[in-house]
């Protein structure tokens, strides 16, 4: 199955849940710690301990929905394929294309400069475009956190006789030799 464009933005902002909290953290006015946020039952009175408070929250939440999102989706998926797998291989989560954007949100990103904040947007875009190119949108670090894990397996129809080599998302450990329900998601095989 191929992800729409859109599926795809989602499932690749839900993996950029932690740097949003990152970007949120940094984003604190510290010079507000233990001060009254609010001094009435006014909310014009009330003073939100960030810089950019709308900016700022407005990611987190997006990325919090998204990733929310994806968890819905891979539970949904129906398994309809039966693979005999063969073989595998635990690939620890394809963390490199994850790490350099946190390492430039410690690079002096910061919402009140507009400029750095746009550029940064527009790096993420390039990296939403490689990633969903590749047929690779579907692989989240984040969801290691929910058990799901990256394997390379060997794997086969039952009865059949090609055999193919494909990564796989699952919640479960997969054993050579036994036969397992899967769905293709681009290139990446849910197994349940």
């Amino acid at each position: 199955m191929q992800l729409r464009i859109y599926a795809a933005g989602i499932l690749f902002l839900g993996s950029y849940l932690p740097l949003s909290v990152i970007l949120l953290v940094q984003n604190f006015r510290y010079d507000l710690w233990g001060s009254e946020i609010c001094t009435e039952w006014r909310p014009f009175n009330c003073i939100i301990p960030l810089r950019q408070p709308i900016i700022s929250l407005s990611f987190v939440a997006i990325c919090l929905a998204c990733f929310v999102f994806t968890l819905i989706v891979l539970n949904a998926i129906k398994v309809r394929q039966q693979a005999v797998v063969s073989e595998v291989k635990h690939i620890p989560t394809d963390l490199m294309n994850y790490v350099l954007p946190y390492v430039v949100s410690f690079m002096g990103i910061d919402y009140n400069d507009i400029g750095k904040f746009v550029g940064f947007i527009v790096f993420l875009a390039w990296i939403f475009i490689i990633t969903y190119k590749s047929e690779r949108a579907i692989m989240n670090p984040v969801l290691t956190v929910f058990g799901w894990k990256l394997f390379e397996i060997k794997h086969s129809s039952p009865g059949g006789q090609v055999v193919s080599t494909s990564m796989a998302l699952s919640r479960i450990n997969l054993n050579p030799g036994d036969t397992y329900k899967v769905n293709a998601v681009q290139e990446v095989l849910v197994v349940k």
